[in-house]
């Protein structure tokens, strides 16, 4: 019986060693590969990729393409980090002399593919960037990739596939896909691609006629992501089609669809969670990866999260982001430890690294349904039209020439980039003659230019207001337009999250507006006055989405209707207008909602898109635009947007808007209160955000003043038992190839004697405590004995007197 049972462990262990080995066979080898150069900046992110590789169980080989030049290679300290393949650096191109380090990657893909042997035994090749961090299993066929059909993210704003940045550089632009970051295709596929990826980053890099922010998308107009579109162009060309995918990856700061699970974090983007924030720029030169014990800022705790939202979505991006700087801490901690750094001095963060409730948050994630849905299969089920695709959408909002439209359009853009709007967005600019000649800030929107109406060419009347629909009749009349619906937004407004029209079911006929509640003047004798049609006039306006066609016949009546309105001097009375000041301010409202009536166009009023900062919001809505229209308080603090009409806050470098209360220092038991001042608090550190990261792109000297917000200091008091030494990493001191088979990797560190070394720490601890209580004990008991002797004498002596 016990031959027999030795007998089968020893098959049933052959058995497990076969499934192993077979994993990794023909046609099913995966092969991990990713780009990075001789830098400290790369050399952190290369720690935290490959931690979270070995962490997630990621199956198939992680290949590292380190491009350096030779003189770079004899002072670089990071050979050991990972199986590394070095390619040749074209940073600097070795025919042109364009300094341009992103084509590193198409051009160390390639001469993978031509001179690494391990290219010749692989099926499935899964192309990464360093600034990302695995949390589940990337598998090709489970994603489902083919051959001939690659799976790849979502790059929204690659806006260059929709105009003639496309048709210049592929001959089938009806072919191109906007997609990048995380790359799943079949290797045949690659080395079809890959020569023309190089090409055509170099063609697209080289055209700088078309670098600027309206044609690519590139904010800095620098041709930076001329990588991105190489790939998608070079795609293109040899008629490689994606499925292309928006939940596997996410950056850190967006909140994940429900039911979608994430795989991958691209923490490429600035985040922040309450007053603690994360910048990946802010640590280009950082050698942490040298310097023993240092860690990047702590986090909040997941409990301290837990009190800043109670919206259980909008907590799951939280959650993400913490878990995205603590692996990466994690990955710094164990990287110290292997390469002999002294044991750090004990804290409850640390603990809590080591900690079970930690490995059990971020074990590794599985794939939900949802997930893995396509693009192409979410379109299936779309309101206006189940067999067409998405209608095209163009964000289009009014300015003028003052540094007081300036900072709000930073922060407009800003969140736009953030919000995940689909389409171009572009600013009306209202300017005189004599203004556009002193104007400093031409580069910080796609920018239509339109005449000044702010002084009334015919009648001399001062009403900047008439702009914003004689920006859009011009935008309208003078513009190359092919969207289908126009979403129209004031400069004052902070996105927080995607205006659709399938989502909010505006349709040819019924454009969608929000509620303008004050605009008591459709109930009155204004509306009778001013519109055929006065039972057909909406109080409405702020967040307009409407059909193009509905917008060319209507926005002729709007500029109409709004000289009309402004000229009725008579009826300026608050009682008749809802207007405080009386001063025929809010006539381009009036002129909005008139209009639209003299047409019967009637209204969707949508009340869960917009909020007022200041406001209470109704429970479970997720408010997609911030409009910081009047003045909101937290406590003492308080932000009104006219005391800073003068301020320049786009040209000074690093000025901001002063911060507004901790979320940690409010008070929790009002729930209403509480996330009242929660979202007052996150539209201006958006508004700051954004100044900050502006301030940046002017490479404002990086001084004293720089914003950078400091971590929390409270201190998680959820933690489970902790353990010791972190010390077990990848072999540093072999560049061998680092595999991971889905065998169990050990989840528990323990030091060389096998208990865990806060256990023993605790053991020491009461041991010395004993100790020092029985020395107490034993000088409390010899001065009492020594207290009683001098009693005793000082009687014996009395009695002899006596």
């Amino acid at each position: 019986m016990e031959k027999f049972s030795i007998l089968m462990l020893l098959v049933m262990m052959g058995h497990a060693m076969f499934t192993v080995e077979a994993a990794q066979k023909a046609p099913w080898r995966i092969q991990v590969l990713f780009s990075v150069e001789c830098q400290n900046y790369f050399d952190w992110q290369t720690v935290g990729l490959i931690h979270s590789f070995r962490k997630a169980k990621q199956p198939g080989h992680i290949t590292r393409l380190l491009s350096c030049t030779e003189e770079q290679k004899k002072s670089y300290r990071g050979m050991h980090l990972a199986p590394t393949f070095e390619v040749p650096s074209m940073s600097k191109h070795p025919t042109t002399g364009d300094w341009y380090p992103a084509i590193n990657k198409p051009a160390g893909v390639l001469h993978w593919l031509k001179h690494s042997k391990d290219a010749e035994n692989i099926d499935w090749v899964i192309i990464l960037d360093a600034d990302m961090i695995i949390r589940g299993r990337i598998v090709p066929w489970k994603l489902g990739a083919e051959k001939g059909r690659p799976v790849a993210a979502y790059y929204g704003y690659l806006r260059g596939c929709d105009n003639i940045l496309a048709q210049l550089h592929t001959k089938h632009p009806e072919l191109y896909d906007k997609v990048g970051g995380l790359l799943v295709m079949h290797i045949d596929d690659l080395r079809s691609l890959a020569p023309m990826w190089l090409s055509k980053t170099e063609e697209v890099r080289q055209d700088r006629a078309h670098w600027g922010v309206n044609i690519t998308g590139d904010i800095y107009e620098k041709g930076w992501i001329s990588e991105m579109y190489g790939y998608s162009f070079g795609a293109a060309e040899v008629g490689l089609r994606h499925k292309i995918n928006d939940n596997l990856m996410i950056y850190p700061g967006y909140a994940p669809q429900e039911g979608v699970e994430p795989i991958l974090l691209h923490y490429g983007l600035p985040f922040r969670v309450g007053n603690w924030s994360f910048s990946k720029a802010d640590h280009d030169e950082d050698d942490i990866v040298y310097n023993c014990g240092q860690l990047f800022p702590q986090p909040p705790y997941p409990r301290e999260v837990m009190q800043l939202e109670t919206d259980h979505n909008l907590r799951r991006g939280l959650f993400l982001s913490i878990e995205c700087i603590n692996i990466l801490n994690e990955a710094l901690l164990l990287h110290h430890a292997a390469n002999g750094c002294p044991k750090p001095a004990w804290s409850k963060y640390l603990n809590f690294l080591k900690s079970r409730a930690f490995a059990e948050l971020t074990k590794p994630k599985l794939v939900t349904p949802a997930t893995l849905e396509m693009m192409e299969a979410k379109q299936e089920h779309i309101d206006h039209d189940a067999t067409g695709p998405y209608p095209k959408i163009h964000t289009v909002f009014s300015t003028e020439c003052t540094p007081y439209f300036d900072w709000q359009t930073v922060g407009l853009m800003h969140s736009f980039r953030l919000s995940g709007q689909p389409g171009n967005i572009t600013r009306l600019l209202s300017c005189s003659d004599e203004d556009l000649k002193l104007y400093k800030g031409h580069n910080l929107a796609p920018t239509h230019y339109v005449p000044s109406m702010s002084q009334h060419p015919l009648t001399g009347d001062w009403y900047p207001a008439i702009n914003k629909p004689a920006a859009v009749l011009h935008w309208l009349n003078h513009a190359n337009i092919s969207a289908e619906f126009i979403v129209i937004l004031d400069a004052d407004m902070i996105m927080r999250g995607p205006i659709t029209p399938w989502e909010f079911k505006a349709a040819r006929g019924r454009p969608v507006s929000t509620p303008y509640d004050y605009l008591i003047g459709c109930d009155n004798e204004l509306a009778k006055l001013h519109t055929s049609h006065p039972e057909a006039c909406d109080k409405v306006g702020g967040v307009i989405i409407m059909h193009i066609n509905d917008l060319r016949k209507f926005a002729l009546l709007w500029l109409h209707k709004t000289e009309e309105v402004r000229a009725d001097r008579v009826h300026y009375a608050k009682n008749i207008t809802g207007d405080i000041y009386e001063s025929g301010w809010i006539s381009e409202m009036y002129g909005y909602s008139f209009g639209a009536a003299e047409l019967k166009l009637r209204h969707t009023v949508n009340r869960e898109i917009m909020i007022y900062p200041g406001y209470v919001p109704q429970p479970g809505i997720k408010y997609r635009v911030f409009h910081y229209g009047l003045e909101f308080k937290v406590g003492n603090w308080s932000f009104d947007k006219a005391l800073w009409r003068e301020a320049d806050m786009v040209n000074r470098c690093w000025a901001k808007f002063p911060e507004p209360p901790d979320p940690s220092t409010l008070n929790h038991n009002d729930k209403e209160s509480f996330q009242r001042n929660l979202l007052s608090i996150e539209c201006i550190k958006t508004l700051n955000e954004a100044l900050h990261l502006h301030h940046e792109r002017r490479n404002c000297p990086k001084d004293g003043s720089n914003l950078k917000s400091k971590g929390y200091a409270t201190e998680e008091s959820l933690i489970s038992r902790r353990f010791g030494n972190l010390g077990e990493n990848f072999d540093s001191a072999k560049n061998n190839k680092l595999v991971n088979d889905s065998h169990e990797m050990a989840s528990v560190h323990k030091d060389g004697s096998g208990i865990p070394s806060s256990f023993r720490f605790w053991v020491l601890f009461l041991c010395a405590f004993s100790v020092f209580v029985f020395l107490v004990f034993l000088f409390l008991v010899h001065s009492g004995h020594k207290r009683k002797g001098m009693k005793m004498k000082h009687h014996r002596t009395r009695r002899r007197h006596l």
